[in-house]
């Protein structure tokens, strides 16, 4: 199947073609003719299937086709993102599909000034990209409406659902006008976010283009077990590798990050951090800099899981296990997107083998062991604090389980054996 197949317009065909796109992914083929009917859409898809080009290239072509006139713009349609990068990025795909069709776009989001935010809004934008807090802050000020609203998206609602936004999502539905086209999209689909779904949907056609939290199939997973005071020396050991030309690490905590960037720039690595207590354009400094490769490691927090969409990036390295399974999913998402191949390495402690079995339960697969003999888990009794046992912050403890016989394999680098499952 080609995009020209979907009924898409010229303007945004031709638009299209100029980023180099000529076949839809599986999402997109699904999405946008249903998108196109004026229906409703609840979309399950993990990230790097390509969901924003889904809503955004259709949200484009209806809106062209009722154009309004006047010297005020009326904000047509929203899209409510969690993270601040993910908004800059959404943004820039509907400007890039939307440049031949004279649709304006805007995003707004916290942590900068919002002077050429608000001056945007003046002059009339059809398409506002937000975060949920910016948002608000500006409608309480009287700087923008959405009564006008004709198509609305809740992207990544999960992460929405994770970081605490779901009130602030509450709010903005009730300023949307009940007459509308809803899009719903959401990398895993636990309870409460189908609760969500149905205050926000009606009578929705319902798409998922793969099960529930499954992991990318093409990308290559093994894990390290490794003492918690071995972890750079490890990450120092695997970037002797080059053809690791960058790489993506995710830790736990800022803190963690900015040790972990401390360390390499130590050992002549160029690394840069990108977390919540990073200024607006310093994030966006960093990013660009690991983007054009003048920054070979950039080190992230799970504030910037999702919000990170970097072409050709083969390598994330999960510096900490996260202690929400999901996470895994959408860290290791970063890599292997739209079909490229992708490599995820996972560093994990004796405090962190229940982490990584809950993972292991959710994607439904053990994940290869990678052997390193320079630093094997020597600490197996490692005591967890009582604050982080369990799964976030439930408290509750799990029993121990056995690890299961695995063959050993040589991988690449002739210092790292990768175990699979016998």
């Amino acid at each position: 199947m080609l995009f020209r197949s979907l009924n898409i317009i010229e303007p945004i065909l031709k638009a299209v073609e100029e980023e180099g796109y000529t076949t839809p992914t599986p999402i997109q083929a699904e999405a946008i003719p249903i998108v196109l009917q004026g229906t409703d859409l609840l979309g399950c898809a993990q990230t790097g299937t390509g969901k924003t080009a889904a809503f955004a290239i259709p949200i484009l072509q209806l809106l062209s086709s009722t154009k309004t006139f006047g010297n005020k713009k009326k904000i047509r349609s929203l899209v409510v993102t969690p993270t601040r990068e993910l908004a800059i990025q959404i943004e820039e795909s509907f400007k890039a599909y939307g440049r031949h069709t004279g649709l304006t776009c805007t995003v707004l989001f916290g942590g900068v000034n919002q002077n050429p935010q608000t001056a945007a809004l003046r002059k009339g934008v059809d398409i506002v990209v937000a975060t949920p807090g910016r948002l608000l802050d500006l409608m309480n000020q009287g700087f923008l409406t959405l009564r006008d609203v004709e198509i609305f998206v809740l992207d990544e609602a999960d992460r929405m659902l994770d970081m605490g936004f779901i009130h602030d999502v509450k709010k903005l539905l009730t300023a949307l006008p009940k007459t509308r086209q809803s899009l719903f999209f959401s990398a895993t689909m636990p309870p409460e976010i189908v609760k969500l779904a149905n205050t926000i949907l009606h009578h929705p056609v319902k798409i998922s283009v793969t099960p529930d939290s499954s992991t990318v199939d093409i990308i290559q997973q093994s894990v390290f077990f490794v003492d918690k005071g071995n972890k750079s020396a490890l990450l120092l050991e695997i970037l002797k590798d080059q053809q690791i030309k960058t790489a993506l690490v995710f830790t736990r905590t800022k803190h963690g990050a900015n040790l972990v960037v401390k360390t390499l720039l130590k050992h002549n690595i160029s690394a840069e951090a990108i977390h919540g207590n990073k200024a607006q354009s310093a994030r966006q400094r960093a990013l660009s800099n690991f983007k054009e490769q003048t920054t070979r490691i950039l080190v992230a927090t799970d504030i910037a899981a999702r919000g990170i969409d970097v072409d050709d990036l083969e390598y994330v390295v999960n510096y900490e296990i996260p202690n929400i399974p999901e996470t895994y999913v959408h860290r290791i998402g970063r890599t292997g997107r739209a079909g490229a191949e992708g490599t995820a390495y996972s560093f994990c402690d004796a405090t962190e083998k229940e982490y990584l079995r809950d993972i292991e339960k959710l994607i439904n697969k053990k994940v290869p062991i990678a052997e390193n003999p320079l630093f094997p888990l020597t600490d197996h009794n490692a005591v967890k604090p009582a604050q982080q046992q369990g799964r976030g912050n439930s408290g509750h403890s799990r029993p121990k389980q056995v690890e299961p016989k695995r063959a050993v394999v040589a991988t690449k680098n002739p210092r790292i054996l990768i175990r699979k499952k016998g």
